[in-house]
């Protein structure tokens, strides 16, 4: 089942049961798919990749906004944001702790023969591509720094 058919039984699903909070956000993918799979040169189908990296632009787009409602002490908004994200990240497979991807991070680098700053492009092609949503790219970014300057 993609993600399409999965967001469609959702939909229906939050309609009968009733649930504004699931119906919100998965109308929000469906939205998000609809453009995607319309988008010039998509071909009118998405790969398992590209809907992953669609639902991680969206949990990405949401935590900005909520990240501005909560300086502007706007909770009615940044509540409506953390609920869309809860149910976004339902459909992306399980983050990595931070243990876990450091350690998978000095794995690659260690199997690249990456040893300085200069490095950095090549481990993080290699590590987006490796750990694409399993890790927040920021995430990934930061420990591969940490790791290439000890």
């Amino acid at each position: 089942m993609n993600l399409e058919q999965k967001v469609m039984a959702g939909i229906k699903t939050a309609m009968l049961a009733k649930d504004e909070k699931t119906l919100r956000s998965m109308r929000a993918i469906k939205a998000a798919i609809i453009l995607a799979k319309t988008s010039e040169g998509a071909g009118g189908e998405l790969k398992p990749e590209d809907e992953i990296k669609l639902l991680q632009k969206l949990v990405k787009q949401r935590k900005d906004s909520l990240e501005i409602y909560e300086k502007q002490n706007r909770e009615d908004l940044a509540l409506k944001e953390r609920e869309e994200i809860e149910v976004i990240e339902q459909f992306l497979p399980k983050q990595m702790s931070e243990p876990e991807l450091r350690e998978t991070l000095i794995k690659l680098v260690g199997g690249l023969g990456a040893n300085s700053p200069a490095d950095m492009g090549k481990v993080m092609a290699a590590a987006t591509k490796q750990l694409a949503g399993q890790a927040d790219g920021k995430k990934i970014s930061a420990l591969v720094r940490e790791i290439l300057s000890k």
